[in-house]
């Protein structure tokens, strides 16, 4: 941020007084512009034992694999948000959601919240975010090929989950060496066109 939005006077980096970390403050009137983590939201939504995974049609990572999933938006809450998302990406509609997996990923300023829950119904399909939208058995998940770590966490805790019989919630912070090393795949292999 350079200049205010309000204004347009010159946008100072400091620390305010009281304050223990450097703000975005506006040089004329000393307004404090705070920047926050944002949340990103999504489901894991399981159908006849399969999960719906959806190949992403947008950057980043064009072509990867990914649970529906995207931003939250204002005036909805997370539970909200992760079944947009799925109508969204997936044309599907998500039942008996609960929490399941929130991981900070403090290097980018993000915190990802993914909840569990069934297909309602057996209808789904790509939405304007997918290429390919299907279901996969754990066994037929390209797992160098998952978009974001993020992804991969929650799939792993999910299918521990499952053979143990028994769900719960998991939190983690990834960081940034994490984040480097979990991304395995550099580019999408598109060869098998599933």
């Amino acid at each position: 941020m350079s200049f205010c939005p309000n204004c347009g006077a010159p946008i100072e980096f400091r620390v305010p007084e009281g304050d223990d970390r450097k703000r975005n403050i506006c040089s004329a009137t000393g307004e404090i512009f705070y920047q926050n983590p944002v949340n990103v939201v999504g489901c894991i939504v399981e159908h006849e034992g399969r999960i719906l995974m959806c190949r992403r049609a947008i950057e980043p990572r064009l072509g990867f694999w990914t649970l529906p999933a995207g931003f939250l938006e204002l005036g909805e809450t997370m539970r909200d948000g992760a079944a947009r998302e799925t109508r969204e990406e997936a044309q599907a509609e998500v039942v008996d959601a609960q929490l399941f997996t929130m991981i900070d990923v403090t290097h980018i300023g993000q915190v990802h919240v993914f909840y569990r829950g069934r297909l309602a119904g057996t209808h789904y399909g790509a939405g304007q975010e997918s290429q390919l939208v299907a279901l996969l058995n754990e066994d037929e998940i390209d797992w160098p090929q998952l978009a974001f770590p993020t992804i991969y966490r929650t799939l792993q805790h999910y299918f521990a989950d499952r053979r143990a019989g028994e769900f719960s919630l998991h939190t983690e912070t990834l960081g940034v060496d994490d984040w480097k090393a979990m991304h395995l795949a550099r580019e999408p292999d598109v060869s098998s066109g599933s």
